[in-house]
C-alpha cells in the first residue's frame, strides 16, 4: 500500500474530518477525499462513517490506528537516518504542553524551529491528562509539564524548576505594596486556576497550618485566564512565576508577589517514549526544547 495513503488514514483518524485532514497534509479537499476512497477500497472498510453532524471511525479503523502510526513512525525514523539535515525535513511534531507553559515555551520553540527547519510544523496539544498512552502509540512526540513519576518505558529530562507567585492588578491596593503578609493574602477573593476544576490545593494546606484560610470566588481552567482575571482590582490568583514574568515583560499590568508561605517547587520535565530515544529527529526536537526552556 502507498505510504501516502497511510498518512491520509492517520490524519483522517486524528481529525475525524476530511477537510481538517487535508489542511494538515497540505492537500486539497478533493485529493484527500479521493485518497480516502482508495483507502476504503484497499481496506474493505468505510474507515469513517457519518454520525449526526460529524464523522466517527469504524471499529476496524480504531483497531488499526495505532499500527498505522507505528508504521509511519518507523518510516519517519528511516528517513531521518538518511536525511540528517533538519532544514530539509517536511514533517509535523506533536507536543503536549500545559497551559502555564504554552504561552512561554511555544513561541520560543516555534522561533527556534522556524530558524533551523522552516518546513517543520509544530502541533501543540492541550494537556487534558498526564497519561503516557499518547507517547506510547506515537500520537505525541514530546510531553512537557509537571508530571508524576514516569513509567519505565517513558524517559524524561528536567527543563527547569518554578515556584508560584500571587498576581494582582498593579493598580490595586495590594499591587502597590512591596510585599504581602498572610493577612493580605487572605484579604481578597482568590481565583483558582485548575484544569480539573479544583478549589483547594497546596496553598490551602499551608494556610491552615498557620491558622488562615482563603476564599475562592472563581475557578478557571487555565493560568492565563486566571492572570487576566487578576487584572481586576479585587481578586488574586496564584500562577507560576515564569508565566507571570512573561506577561509582565509584555506589558500586562500585573504585580507578582512572593507567597508568604512555603509551597512545593514545580519541576518541569520533557518526556518521550524510549523507542524514540535514539531517533535523530526526536533528539533534535528535545535539544530545541531544552534551548527554548533555557531562554525563557
Amino acid at each position: 500500500m502507498d505510504l501516502n495513503l497511510l498518512r491520509v488514514f492517520d490524519a483522517v483518524l486524528d481529525t475525524s474530518s476530511v477537510s481538517m485532514a487535508a489542511e494538515r497534509l497540505h492537500l486539497s479537499i478533493p485529493a484527500t477525499s479521493r485518497a480516502l476512497s482508495r483507502l476504503r477500497r484497499a481496506m474493505n472498510d468505510p474507515i469513517l462513517v457519518r454520525a449526526g453532524r460529524g464523522m466517527v471511525p469504524t471499529p476496524f479503523a480504531q483497531r488499526t490506528a495505532a499500527r498505522v502510526k507505528a508504521l509511519l513512525d518507523e518510516a519517519d525514523r528511516l528517513r531521518s537516518e538518511t536525511v540528517g539535515d533538519p532544514s530539509t525535513w517536511r514533517r509535523t511534531f506533536a507536543i503536549r504542553i500545559n497551559d502555564a507553559l504554552s504561552p512561554v515555551l511555544a513561541p520560543r520553540l516555534t522561533r527556534l524551529v522556524a530558524q533551523q527547519a522552516p518546513s517543520v510544523q509544530l502541533r501543540f496539544v492541550a494537556q487534558q491528562s498526564k497519561e503516557s498512552d499518547l507517547l506510547r502509540d506515537g500520537t505525541l512526540d514530546l510531553d512537557v509539564g509537571v508530571a508524576n513519576p514516569a513509567p519505565s518505558d517513558v524517559l524524561a529530562s528536567v527543563l527547569f524548576t518554578d515556584t508560584f507567585v500571587a498576581v494582582v492588578s498593579s493598580s490595586s491596593e495590594l499591587g502597590r505594596r512591596q510585599s504581602l503578609t498572610l493577612e493580605d493574602l487572605c484579604s481578597v477573593p482568590h481565583v483558582s486556576a485548575s484544569r480539573r476544576g479544583l478549589d483547594r490545593g497546596p496553598l490551602d494546606v499551608a494556610l491552615e497550618r498557620e491558622g488562615y484560610a482563603r476564599r475562592v470566588a472563581a475557578i478557571v481552567p487555565t493560568y492565563a485566564v486566571g492572570a487576566l482575571m487578576a487584572l481586576e482590582d479585587d481578586v488574586l490568583c496564584l500562577i507560576p512565576s515564569l508565566l507571570a514574568s512573561h506577561l509582565q515583560e509584555r506589558g500586562v499590568p500585573i504585580r507578582a508577589h512572593r507567597v508568604p508561605v512555603e509551597l512545593p517547587v514545580a519541576t518541569v520535565e520533557q518526556r518521550w517514549h524510549q523507542r524514540a530515544d535514539a531517533d535523530p529527529a526526536s533528539r533534535w526536537l528535545r535539544t530545541a526544547m531544552t534551548a527554548a526552556a533555557s531562554s525563557a
